[in-house]
């Protein structure tokens, strides 16, 4: 009777293995995977509005630096305000937080690096801290099917084009 109570459990401990494999939820892209974090609703609404979602579904890869709603909170009212009302600049700051490829936080080496909108953007990186502009990585490595998101605190608005 104890041989086949402990088969009894390893076979309902494998199957209670398997059950939870089937409700891991399977990788999704950069732009599901915003949709699908609480602390990115509001970068997901403006990839959205600025009409990016699709690109950032695409193949890639991408490295996102995806300022939290908090960040975006921290953001003046008039800012956000123009940025609504001009649909290109609300892409120049969400493609500046864009950069091709994929770059884990661990590969992430001090320097500048080009931006999707095509500006240099200052990156840092000493011992497990990481910064990008002014911002810091305060979760890095949130993998996606086409790249990799690094969770920021803070938005960065890149300079105006001259014109």
């Amino acid at each position: 009777m104890h041989k086949r109570t402990l088969l009894s459990l390893a076979i309902a401990a494998a199957a209670a293995g398997i059950a939870g494999c089937a409700s891991t939820p399977a990788p999704v892209t950069i732009t599901e995977t915003a949709a699908r974090t609480p602390q990115l609703s509001t970068l997901s609404r403006l990839l959205n509005d600025a009409g990016l979602a699709d690109t950032l579904r695409g193949p890639g890869p991408f490295t996102v630096f995806a300022p939290t709603d908090d960040a975006f909170k921290a953001v003046p009212a008039a800012t956000l305000d123009a940025l609504a009302k001009d649909k290109d600049r609300l892409r120049a700051v969400l493609t500046y937080h864009v950069i091709p490829g994929k770059i884990m936080a661990a590969d992430i080496k001090t320097g500048n690096v080009k931006t999707v909108n095509g500006a240099d953007v200052a990156v840092s990186k000493a011992g497990t801290f990481a910064t990008f502009d002014e911002a810091v990585v305060v979760t890095p490595d949130v993998a996606a099917t086409n790249g990799v998101v690094h969770v920021i605190d803070k938005v960065i608005i890149p300079p105006a084009p001259r014109r």
